[in-house]
């Protein structure tokens, strides 16, 4: 089973998806946004890339804020949540994505990018540590075959 993870940004969102056993996570793309309220066609690329990797659910980053509260940005990844849902009918789960852009700075720091580079994929490598969080959350359970 194949399991996609997005990273919602504001002008992008960040795509990954798992090999299908549920194991790793790898980075397939990052979707431009031209303005944040409108999901249309970003819903659309999701949809068709969820068809061609065969995926059965997502993980969608949840960007609670450090104390734990939900703030305008989790507003909105809740709201995307349910048009994801409705548009696919797969199940979106949110995952706590406190720290994950940082974590994708810095391996990108210790890969050795330039600024130019990092912007271009933190969104992408955000998504794929998103998703392998969850994955790896369900292989400590003992549930990776959900």
């Amino acid at each position: 089973m194949r399991i996609m993870g997005l990273d919602l940004g504001s002008k992008t969102v960040g795509v990954a998806v798992s090999d299908p056993l549920g194991i790793t996570a790898q980075g397939v793309e990052i979707i431009r946004r031209e303005s944040e309220d409108k999901l249309r066609r970003t819903l659309a690329r999701i949809e068709t890339l969820a068809k061609e990797y065969q995926v059965e659910k997502f993980v969608l980053g949840y960007p609670k804020n450090m104390n734990n509260t939900i703030g305008e940005r989790a507003q909105k990844s809740e709201a995307f949540k349910e048009k994801l849902e409705r548009r696919t009918g797969l199940p979106v789960i949110l995952w706590d994505e406190r720290l994950t852009t940082v974590a994708a700075d810095n391996a990108m720091d210790e890969a050795g990018l330039s600024r130019e580079k990092k912007k271009e994929y933190v969104d992408m490598i955000a998504a794929s540590l998103i998703l392998q969080g969850y994955l790896d959350s369900l292989a400590f359970a003992g549930k990776a075959d959900e």
